[in-house]
């Protein structure tokens, strides 16, 4: 395909890089995923990044949201956690690359946004090291199979810039009904296992009341913590844009479920807006 190539990073690391396995494994975690029902298609997901064997049961419970629908684009916004920028970056042409093959980008979204707000850039570099946006793709490619990708990274997450990106998304989208926001974000870090799991209530019950504002000023204060809170409020404003203000918060865990070291956990949650 045209354009060039975003290769992974952190295929063989933070997920298997052999593609069976992979895709095995990825199948696994949606097996083991149970959900209740989604009334409508979803407009949007909240999936944590973490390496698979930390954060993948939980991000199976988003992408068990996904099954039986069909997408034409989705749109990926995560944080930039290697390096900073005041502004929102976009990687606008060619593909992104997994073991499960190269995601096509949709150029014609990612030049509109480009051309919608000037917070709005073209900047491929800060995308190369980055995992948060990339390890959504092979869930995707394997809940969705066939789809285009307009990966979007926040340097900065203040509201500004969320409302910015959402209004962004909301114009350049228009009337299409076949393009899902994923917003990618782990919870808080570090906390003993009892202080995470308070923090990261105040994120669910704000994720499932659809409390944007209330969101923000929780993350503001220090009350929570979510490294992708600018994806998260930005996927909520623009689902609100859309009249979808529908939350389910899926699943929650953290790290110390899996590791049994409760002494300094990272928080995951899965959610769906719809």
């Amino acid at each position: 395909m045209p354009g060039p190539v975003r290769p992974s990073p952190i295929a063989g690391s933070w997920y298997p890089g052999e593609p069976a396995i992979l895709k095995g494994d990825i199948e696994a975690y949606l097996g083991r995923a149970s959900i209740p029902d989604i009334p409508t298609k979803p407009i949007a997901i909240v999936s944590p990044h973490a390496g698979y064997v930390y954060s993948g049961p939980v991000a199976a419970h988003a992408y068990k949201a996904l099954v039986g629908y069909e997408y034409s684009t989705v749109v990926v916004i995560s944080p930039s956690h290697r390096t900073y920028f005041p502004s929102i970056a976009i990687w606008g042409e060619g593909a992104y690359e997994t073991p499960l093959g190269q995601v096509p980008i949709d150029k014609e979204l990612c030049e509109a946004l480009v051309g919608c707000a000037a917070s709005i850039k073209e900047e491929k570099k800060v995308h190369l090291a980055e995992h948060a946006l990339e390890i959504q793709l092979p869930f995707l490619q394997v809940v969705l199979e066939s789809f285009r990708l307009c990966p979007i990274m926040m340097g900065e997450q203040d509201f500004r810039l969320c409302k910015d990106l959402a209004r962004s998304l909301d114009k350049c989208i228009g009337k299409r009904d076949d393009v899902l926001v994923v917003a990618s974000s782990d919870l808080s870090h570090f906390h003993a296992y009892e202080r995470a799991v308070a923090m990261d209530n105040i994120v669910a019950k704000r994720i499932d009341a659809f409390d944007i504002e209330g969101l923000n000023l929780n993350l503001e204060e220090g009350a929570c913590d979510a490294c992708g809170g600018g994806p998260i409020m930005a996927a909520m404003l623009y689902a609100k844009a859309r009249a979808k203000t529908n939350t389910l918060v899926l699943k929650y865990a953290n790290s110390g479920d899996v590791t049994g070291d409760r002494s300094s956990v990272v928080g995951y949650l899965a959610a769906v807006i719809y």
